[in-house]
């Protein structure tokens, strides 16, 4: 899967990784879904999110407008070299 997600009706969400502290054990992703998106839609790739990247919902916001914002988080792999550089 990429960075940007494919949604119906061709509207492309890509998503941006906040910069966390060196020192955390979270990765955190920020997406933004535009206003002409389902809910429906919005939940679906959501879920796809949450099922194939293994990230869950932090945090939600819905503006003004219908755009909606939502942090998803997930632990950080930390991953040791095998070989011996």
């Amino acid at each position: 899967m990429t960075d940007a997600t494919q949604i119906a009706h061709g509207h492309l969400i890509s998503p941006r990784s906040a910069t966390p502290p060196s020192s955390s054990h979270m990765q955190w992703r920020i997406v933004d879904i535009p206003r002409d998106i389902t809910r429906a839609e919005a939940a679906q790739m959501l879920s796809e999110q949450a099922e194939y990247g293994r990230w869950e919902l932090a945090r939600s916001q819905l503006f003004i407008g219908g755009a909606r914002r939502v942090w998803l988080r997930r632990r950080a792999m930390r991953v040791q070299r095998s070989d011996a550089a």
